[in-house]
């Protein structure tokens, strides 16, 4: 055994271990302060956008001409060899795998250099590691460095002056990566702490699901499996609209179509509003319907404003939807997606109807936050906005091919991925989803879905084509999102956050 070696690789973690707790009492103050924002926008430009796409403009435009760059395992490289070095290494047409940089989260600290009272530059430390993805597809890890960074306002404009990258590491020592998500017993242990039945996750890095988990009990002394059953509630929509656009994108079907003609509600049959129902209208929830009918004292549809004015969501749009679709096309909104989904992508688990499951033993049921078990819905006919059955690995599968455009035009993928409607600061709603911006003209695809006893989410980066996908089956599972989602997206997955925070 190599002593010394052994001695520096538990230096290294204890590092990042102390690292870890300073960063626990990192102020807050710091990551809201404007040269924060700055700097990390300009570290996404320079490795979200430069280095995880191999895009060399960006490394172009943000390297100061006086750049420098120091590598412990390298020579000393000025701008020139180093773009000189990224063309013919990791952007060199011959390559045979796709490198990617990720920021461990909570190991970055920004701090600004002024003299005289006056902001000049900012120094920046953190923790990244590097993958790679091999030509079959598998996300490889590669190293873990310590790095610094001198940024400096150069006619008011933000240069990387200064680059040193150091203390790699072959393992993975990064402090903040040894968490509770690296070890299955601590996640057990972390759900029960929580009161949390059952956990689902699917990773996607690359476009691909690259790994599912699922962790709990579908109940007393039964592990649930890999491949268990769940209600996802709302995340029905994106079925829904994925056969819509699908159609659209066939020629079969136009967004922009009155829907009177192949359906009207008798509720809202002698109101002249019906006319502007789109299939646009409704994929944005700009209906002017309720969420359900049933909220309404009648009990009966109506709209509350204007189609197309205004943002509202409402699962009766989607439902509209179905039923102009049915008549058009002389088939059930299951038997379209089977077709045009389910039997192309092989999601032989995913079902709209209860008595259509093959293995009701794998269904996780719902529970209140106090343990008590809800009645599944057993629903016996189909539903375009709710109470789809489906797995992790079915539905990891489908937002794969979302992210990848399968089956969709350029045209409408743009049309799905595009503002449609405010609803917030920072977040939108486009064709079937919620989109958020997360500046530099990157952004994430996302949908929640939320019943008795189900609390479902998933966030898609389409740029760098990663995402996550969350199951629980507990009134307050949503309570486990924000550690998910900050650990496999990152500064990303902060982002997002943020806004939904703010």
């Amino acid at each position: 055994m190599n002593i010394n070696k052994s001695i520096f690789q538990l230096k290294a973690i204890l590092v990042g271990i102390l690292l870890f707790q300073f960063q626990i009492g990192f102020s807050q103050e710091q990551k809201n302060s404007e040269i924060y924002k700055t700097i990390m926008s300009r570290d996404s430009l320079l490795f979200n956008v430069g280095f995880n796409t191999c895009d060399v403009s960006q490394f172009e435009n943000l390297l100061s001409n006086n750049f420098e760059f120091y590598h412990d395992k390298d020579s000393i490289q000025d701008k020139a060899l180093f773009l000189k070095n990224i063309r013919k290494g990791l952007c060199s047409s011959t390559k045979t795998y796709q490198a990617r940089r990720d920021l461990v989260p909570g190991s970055t600290e920004i701090y600004p250099l002024s003299k005289n009272g006056v902001l000049y530059g900012a120094l920046k430390v953190g923790i990244h590691q590097f993958f790679e993805t091999t030509p079959e597809g598998k996300d490889k890890f590669g190293s873990t460095a310590r790095f610094t960074h001198v940024w400096i306002l150069e006619n008011g404009i933000w240069k990387l002056r200064r680059s040193f990258s150091y203390d790699h590491q072959s393992a993975n020592t990064a402090g903040t990566k040894s968490d509770i998500f690296d070890n299955d017993q601590e996640i057990e242990k972390w759900l029960t702490q929580n009161n949390i039945p059952t956990l689902g996750i699917g990773v996607i890095n690359n476009g691909k699901l690259q790994e599912v988990k699922v962790f709990g009990e579908l109940k007393k002394g039964v592990s649930a499996p890999y491949n268990t059953i769940w209600n996802v509630a709302s995340l029905t929509k994106p079925v829904t609209a994925i056969v819509a656009l699908k159609l659209v994108s066939s020629g079969k079907w136009d967004l922009d179509e009155p829907l009177y003609k192949y359906w009207t509600d008798p509720d809202i049959a002698n109101d002249p509003n019906t006319k502007l129902l789109t299939t646009r209208i409704i994929l944005s929830h700009q209906t002017g319907f309720p969420n359900w009918r049933f909220m309404n004292e009648s009990g009966k549809l109506d709209f509350k404003f204007k189609p197309g004015t205004k943002y509202q969501y409402s699962g009766e749009g989607l439902e509209y939807l179905r039923k102009a679709l049915e008549k058009k096309f002389h088939k059930t909104l299951d038997q379209l997606a089977d077709e045009l989904i389910f039997q192309p992508l092989k999601m032989n688990d995913t079902k709209f109807l209860w008595k259509d499951i093959t293995d009701v033993s794998r269904y996780a049921i719902g529970y209140d936050n106090k343990g008590n078990a809800y009645e599944p819905t057993k629903n016996k006919t189909v539903n375009a906005a709710d109470d789809l059955l489906t797995t992790i690995g079915d539905y990891g599968t489908f937002l794969c091919s979302i992210m990848n455009s399968d089956g969709l035009s350029k045209k409408v993928f743009d049309d799905m991925t595009s503002h449609q409607v405010d609803t917030k600061k920072n977040k939108y709603f486009g064709l079937g989803f919620e989109i958020y911006d997360l500046g530099n003209n990157d952004y994430a695809l996302s949908h929640g879905g939320a019943d008795k006893g189900v609390q479902t989410i998933f966030l898609l980066l389409p740029k760098t084509k990663q995402g996550v996908v969350i199951f629980t089956n507990v009134d307050d599972g949503y309570k486990l999102y924000e550690k998910i989602v900050t650990h496999y997206l990152g500064e990303n997955g902060q982002k997002i956050i943020d806004i939904e925070t703010k």
